[in-house]
């Protein structure tokens, strides 16, 4: 038997077994030995009768009273009592329909009983206890279950399977990095987090298996690097981002002179740049996006910019227009005949900048030089699309004598949601990170209320006072289902009642997702222009609204949506110099949503939101991160693991530069390539 072999042919399993075994991906004997558990019962501590706590799973070692009397009742439950002593007390034990366990328990045997202990005036008592000999004082693995299985089931299972195939586990990591970073074998990790013998061995299993998890993926991520180095890319002048820059109508912050000049001298560079570009709300993306553009069109060459939604696209058009560049708009709402002019134009090489949608990716979109894109809002694209795009540049060159095959464009990928830096080493592994961590002067933090229902008609009055003030606000309307058809409704009905109770005699407008493209583009004019005093809107304001004169926001049902999507509502406002409020409304008692509630409260850092969330939630939905690839971790912790991650991250980078294609290191190579296979 190996570790190849069918989990259905490991003694004990069987057809049956095999099938519920699947269910939790478990195929073969490999994966069996890869499963880990998600806790461990303590058999290891026993506690005298009369020092054992009350209320909370502990182990006690007793020897049986009497053999256990039956009871039968109502329903066919049957019940076993007995009693169970040692020199500090008794003990009540109550077997529920159990008549093979209650048979163990004669008269003068001892046993280890774990489970809950209760107390009453008479006597301390422990219900449908779990049975052991007095042998098994150890600390025991919890697995987690599918229906039809059990965790000493799978506990038995494992032990069959450590004894034939544990010797076949090879190491795959180098001695040398084991002893540089005080790691236990690969074997030995694998035996002790099925059978520890305490719980610091179990933290010595456990960074062991978490380094193998993240050591992997981050290994993986720099041979795609690397083999990137290969590519070529048009080398672009550097000086030209710099001149733009300087011709700003406003000094540009620190932040970002720094993305400028970081990717700036990797466009210059004959390999292709992949930099991903984080900022916070408000943090000035755009400008830095400017004036790479600037670079690529001074280089002679053209770029594109594309956006998630057509409003995102257009305000891109309007912003790089102002500032002194000459786009082109390409989206679904641009007229027949003007697409046509607009594709031609950019397949001749007469057009050096196209912002669009993903229009941009129609196969009859050409261009003759592509040299830079730019995708804002990444995570709202997937990995596919976005490599769309980057093809367009790959199929305009012509192959290099140096390189032997085309030159693809230089890629910045930017997002406004910020992503703690351990996450977005993960997501992004295969990008250098720039990050936007400065506002420009002016924007003022918005201050952030949390109030039940009860108190919505104040809340109104308060909008109210903004609105006779001369500013405007947002109303975003409850998240009730992940139906769009449903949120719409919400939108429309609060907007009638609205208009026509509480806001009764102002301006108020609506928008939604399922509003023709020109219907929301006149809405998002008419509020931007200050026609219309209160928005009521649901989430597709959180993206590319820019009114500075919007400085009061109320967010109804609250609990409904993200940290993240919070905050980026709520970065719809303070965007003026006027001070503004957001108030979220929710009668939400649960420990979540108090947790999110109190992070909006206490912070306009979106940095800092995002390191919130990442603990609340963890890594798996954060963003949708599935579609990037991210695997699933079964030890690995992204919120914890900060330090190892750097750790695997600084050594993959190491023995990459040592070992480019790992021809020495066949083991590793495999295990990478089966890791990145399964995340694909």
């Amino acid at each position: 038997m190996n570790l190849q072999t069918s989990i259905q042919y490991l003694k004990g399993v069987g057809e049956k077994r095999a099938a519920l075994l699947r269910r939790l991906g478990i195929h073969s004997v490999g994966d069996l030995l890869a499963y880990v558990p998600r806790a461990y019962e303590d058999w290891q501590t026993v506690y005298p009768i009369a020092q054992a706590p009350i209320g909370v799973p502990c182990c006690v070692r007793a020897v049986i009273d009497h053999a256990p009397t039956e009871h039968m009742l109502r329903g066919g439950l049957t019940l076993y009592k007995t009693h169970a002593a040692d020199e500090s007390g008794v003990l009540s034990l109550t077997i529920f329909n159990s008549g093979y366990q209650a048979e163990k328990l004669r008269e003068g045997t001892e046993h280890l009983f774990y489970g809950k202990l209760t107390e009453t005036f008479f006597a301390r008592e422990m219900s449908a206890p779990q049975i052991a000999p007095v042998g098994e004082a150890r600390l025991r693995p919890v697995y987690p279950l599918t229906e039809g299985l059990s965790s000493r089931g799978i506990e038995r299972l494992m032990e069959r399977a450590m004894e034939l195939t544990l010797a076949q586990v090879k190491e795959f990591l180098p001695e040398s990095m084991l002893e540089e970073y005080g790691l236990i074998s690969r074997q030995e990790a694998l035996r002790t987090i099925h059978r520890p013998g305490s719980w610091e061995e179990i933290e010595r299993a456990r960074r062991r298996l978490a380094f193998n998890e993240l050591f992997l993926l981050q290994m993986g991520l720099a041979l795609l690097r690397h083999s990137r180095q290969k590519e070529c890319a048009k080398a672009l002048p550097p000086e030209a981002a710099d001149e733009f820059l300087a011709r700003l109508p406003f000094v540009p912050t620190k932040a970002q002179t720094r993305a400028v000049g970081e990717a700036a001298a990797d466009m210059a560079k004959a390999a292709p740049m992949r930099r991903l570009l984080q900022g916070d709300v408000g943090s000035g993306k755009t400008a830095v996006a400017a004036a790479l553009l600037h670079m690529a069109a001074a280089g002679g060459a053209q770029a594109a910019l594309m956006a998630p939604t057509e409003l995102l696209a257009r305000q891109h058009y309007e912003t790089l227009t102002g500032l002194g560049l000459a786009p082109a708009l390409l989206i679904g709402a641009t007229p027949a005949g003007e697409k046509k002019r607009l594709k031609a134009a950019l397949a001749a090489g007469e057009l050096p900048l196209a912002v669009g949608t993903q229009a941009l990716l129609q196969k009859d979109v050409a261009f003759a030089n592509l040299a830079l894109v730019i995708v804002d809002e990444q995570h709202r694209f997937g990995v596919e699309q976005r490599g769309q795009l980057a093809a367009r540049g790959e199929a305009s060159q012509e192959p290099t004598q140096a390189a032997g095959n085309a030159c693809g464009p230089h890629l910045l990928v930017m997002s406004a949601t910020p992503i703690p830096r351990s996450l977005a080493m993960v997501i992004y592994g295969e990008l250098d990170i720039s990050v936007l961590d400065e506002l420009p002067p002016g924007r003022t933090p918005v201050e952030t209320y949390c109030v039940g229902s009860a108190l919505r008609d104040r809340a109104y009055q308060y909008v109210k006072k903004h609105l006779d003030q001369g500013r405007q606000g947002y109303l975003i309307c409850p998240r009730v289902s992940e139906s769009e058809k449903s949120e719409t409704a919400a939108a429309q009905t609060l907007y009638e009642q609205l208009r026509n109770g509480a806001f009764e005699g102002y301006r108020v407008g609506l928008v939604h997702g399922k509003l023709a493209p020109k219907q929301k583009e006149e809405a998002m004019a008419a509020f931007a222009a200050g026609q219309t005093q209160l928005l009521v809107s649901t989430t597709v304001v959180e993206v590319g609204v820019d009114v500075p004169n919007a400085a009061i926001m109320v967010i109804e049902n609250a609990e409904h949506f993200g940290l993240p999507q919070l905050h980026q509502l709520r970065g719809r406002i303070g965007r003026g110099t006027a001070r503004s409020t957001c108030i979220l409304i929710s009668d939400a008692q649960g420990e979540e949503a108090q947790a999110r509630f109190a992070a909006m409260k206490e912070t306009n850092d979106g940095f800092e939101i995002a390191r919130r969330d990442l603990e609340l939630r963890g890594p798996g939905d954060f963003l949708g991160a599935r579609q990037h690839g991210l695997p699933e971790f079964k030890l690995a912790d992204i919120a914890t693991d900060a330090a190892l991650l750097q750790e695997t991250r600084e050594a993959a980078q190491r023995l990459c530069a040592e070992d480019p294609g790992l021809a020495q290191h066949s083991a590793l190579r495999r295990a990478c390539a089966k890791l990145l296979e399964a995340s694909d």
